[in-house]
């Protein structure tokens, strides 16, 4: 698990296709310290597994659904990527629970810079953005972030210098695509409600949801 707390960017050296995937070669500097193969690091918010590791880079191996499902199909040397390297025990917990499980890829729809920071809006489909909540986290390309606003077709950020100097939001524009994660949490919930079960083992009554008895009690 990570943060969302961006420890630093890096650059794609090379892309090597591997099978049915790809090895990439990243440049690093702090998440390399300590770092072994085997660990976790979060690549634009991918959870990835180092493979090889040197004084200056690493490598990981990225399977066909990942390159499907995130931006990581799209990289080419050069790209600048943020970089995090998986959460330990002792870790504060500044940002929120990050899984590193992208769960679609969204186009930044415009980018608005004012005096003090910058002002995002990001598209993403109906059916995501009922994870998506006014005041709740997310993950855009690995970076815990706070939503601004949302509607039915997307959601607002607003980042902050400190947020912008740490990581790849400077290259982002009207046409980029970042990876998005939302809230494990609310992916839960709507498990729970959608799915719960009866206390009796009436096959009728298992397959009614927790969410249709809640309405029938008059709570929601």
């Amino acid at each position: 698990m990570f943060t969302g707390l961006i420890e630093e960017t890096g650059t794609v050296v090379s892309v090597k296709n591997s099978g049915d995937g790809r090895i990439l070669e990243v440049s690093g500097r702090r998440v390399i310290e300590g770092t072994v193969t085997g660990d976790s690091i979060s690549i634009n918010g991918a959870c990835q597994t180092v493979t090889e590791i040197s004084s200056k880079t690493f490598s990981v191996f990225v399977s066909r659904v990942t390159l499907g499902i995130t931006t990581l199909g799209d990289f080419k040397p050069g790209h600048i990527v943020n970089l995090e390297r998986a959460l330990t025990l002792s870790t504060r917990l500044g940002g929120h629970i990050v899984q590193g499980h992208v769960d679609f890829k969204a186009p930044v729809r415009n980018v608005n810079k004012d005096s003090r920071g910058l002002e995002v809006d990001i598209g993403a489909s109906e059916s995501y953005m009922k994870y998506i909540v006014e005041k709740g986290s997310i993950a855009v390309d690995g970076i815990s972030l706070t939503v601004v606003s949302v509607s039915d077709s997307g959601f607002r950020l607003y980042l902050i210098p400190e947020t912008l100097e740490n990581t790849n939001i400077p290259s982002w524009k009207s046409g980029t695509f970042v990876n998005i994660e939302t809230d494990i949490l609310a992916k839960y919930i709507e498990r729970i409600l959608l799915y719960g079960r009866s206390d009796n083992n009436d096959t009728e009554s298992n397959d009614k949801s927790l969410l249709s008895k809640l309405a029938q009690g008059g709570y929601i």
